[in-house]
């Protein structure tokens, strides 16, 4: 299981909320199945929705063909 601060704090160079995604997106792809939203993201552009984003973004590549690839 992944978590969100963890990816943040291994990530130093993710500068916005745009980034994470992608970052969250590429975590779903290298296998991680879990994804826990224990902190909110303290970008400029952090949206109110953003564990709805990052939710989707993960359960997107879990849930699609990309999962196999």
């Amino acid at each position: 299981m992944a978590s969100l601060s963890d990816l943040i704090i291994q990530h130093p160079e993710v500068s916005s909320f745009d980034e994470l995604l992608e970052l969250v997106v590429h975590t779903a792809k290298a296998g991680e199945i879990f994804l826990e939203y224990d902190v909110k993201p303290d970008y400029r552009d952090t949206p109110r929705n953003w564990r709805d984003q990052l939710e989707a973004a993960f359960m997107g590549v879990i849930g699609s063909d990309k999962w196999d690839k």
